[in-house]
C-alpha cells in the first residue's frame, strides 16, 4: 500500500523553487534588511530571488562582482558572517560604495552555492543596516547547510534540464529550415518558449543576435536563386563553425537569421563582431544586433531590442 504524502511535504526539484523555499524560511527565522540567491558570471552578479526591505535587491538587480561583498566571503578574504561590517577593514572600500549608492550594509551574512566540479554558481546573502549581535555568527553552520542543499538541487535540476535539451535537440522537420539546416521561425520560437522559464530559474548569462544578409537580394537578381541558396547554406555553414555547440541558430526566412548565445554582456559585443568578420570573410557580410537577456526582462524584450539594433546597423552600413 503507498502512502499519501501532502504536497508541502513533496522535496522541491526545481531550483527555483529551492530558493523561493530557502529564502522564505530565512526572512521568517532570521529576519534582515534583505535576504536574496544570486548567480554570478563573469563580472556580474545577479538577483535571483529575494526577500527585500528597502534595498530594492529585485529579481534581474545586477551589481559589478568585483564591488560585491560576497566576492571577499567566497575567496576567503572575510567571515561568511560579519556582524559588523565596520569591523573588517578588507570590507571598507565595499561599504563605502555600497553607502554611497543609498545600500548601508551594517551587518552581512554570506555562503556560496556551487556546482558539483566545486565552481561558484550564486550566492546566498543577507544583508541590514544595523549591526547584529556578535552572537549571530552561531547561525553559519544553518546557512551553510541551507546552501549545500541548494547546490544539490542545482546539480539534480541542472542535469535534468541538459537531458531535456539534448532530446529537443533532435527536432521534427516542422521545426526545420529545409535549405541550411538551422531552426526555422517555428522552432526559433518554440526553443525560447522552452528556454524562457529555464533561463529564469538559473539565470543563466544570455544575448540575443538578430542578424541580415547585406548581400542575398543582389545575388538572387544577378546570379538568379541557385546561387541564392548556396550563399545561403554558405551562411549557415559559417555561423555553426563560430558558435558555441548548444547555442540555438535559426533562420527565421529570407535573409534574416538568429541566435542565442550563453554569453554575459562583457564578451557579447566581441562576438558579434567575430561573427560578422567570419561573414565577411565568407563573403556573406550581414548588419546585426545584439541585446542582453535580463531576468526579469526576458527573451521577447531581448529579441525586439536586438531587431532595432540590427536594423540600426543597417542603416549606417549603407550610409557607410
Amino acid at each position: 500500500m503507498t502512502s499519501t504524502v501532502t504536497a508541502e511535504l513533496t522535496p522541491p526539484r526545481a531550483f527555483d523553487q529551492a530558493c523561493y523555499m530557502v529564502v522564505d524560511y530565512l526572512a521568517g527565522a532570521l529576519p534582515m534588511g534583505a535576504w536574496a540567491v544570486t548567480r554570478v558570471a563573469g563580472e556580474r552578479q545577479t538577483v535571483l530571488v529575494s526577500d527585500d526591505h528597502g534595498y530594492g535587491l529585485v529579481p534581474g538587480v545586477e551589481g559589478k562582482w568585483t564591488m560585491s561583498i560576497c566576492r571577499t566571503m567566497v575567496s576567503g578574504e572575510t567571515p561568511r558572517v560579519v556582524p559588523d561590517t565596520g569591523a573588517e577593514p578588507a570590507l571598507c572600500d565595499v561599504i563605502a560604495s555600497a553607502a554611497e549608492n543609498g545600500m548601508p550594509v551594517a551587518a552581512y551574512v554570506g555562503t556560496p552555492i556551487l556546482y558539483p566540479d566545486g565552481d561558484l554558481f550564486g550566492t546566498v546573502i543577507g544583508i541590514n543596516s544595523e549591526p547584529l549581535d556578535a552572537g549571530f555568527v552561531t547561525h553559519e553552520t544553518l546557512l551553510d547547510l541551507l546552501s549545500s542543499l541548494l547546490s544539490s538541487v542545482l546539480e539534480a535540476d541542472s542535469n535534468a534540464v541538459q537531458s531535456a535539451r539534448q532530446l529537443e535537440l533532435a527536432v521534427s522537420d516542422a521545426e526545420t529550415d529545409a535549405l541550411t539546416g538551422l531552426l526555422n521561425r517555428r522552432g526559433w520560437e518554440r526553443w525560447l518558449a522552452r528556454e524562457e522559464e529555464r533561463f529564469r530559474r538559473f539565470g543563466d548569462p544570455a544575448c540575443v543576435v538578430m542578424m541580415d544578409l547585406d548581400g542575398l537580394k543582389r545575388v538572387n537578381d544577378t546570379e538568379g536563386h541557385d546561387a541564392g541558396d548556396v550563399y545561403l547554406r554558405r551562411t549557415a555553414e559559417t555561423l555553426r563553425s563560430v558558435t558555441r555547440r548548444g547555442d540555438p541558430l535559426a533562420r527565421l526566412g529570407g535573409d534574416e537569421f538568429a541566435m542565442v548565445a550563453t554569453v554575459g554582456p562583457e564578451d557579447a559585443v566581441p562576438l558579434v563582431a567575430r561573427l560578422q568578420e567570419a561573414l565577411d570573410a565568407a563573403g556573406t557580410p550581414c548588419s546585426a544586433g545584439l541585446a542582453h537577456v535580463g531576468v526579469a526582462s526576458g527573451f521577447a524584450e531581448a529579441v525586439a531590442v536586438a531587431d532595432a539594433a540590427m536594423y540600426a546597423d543597417k542603416r549606417a552600413r549603407r550610409t557607410r
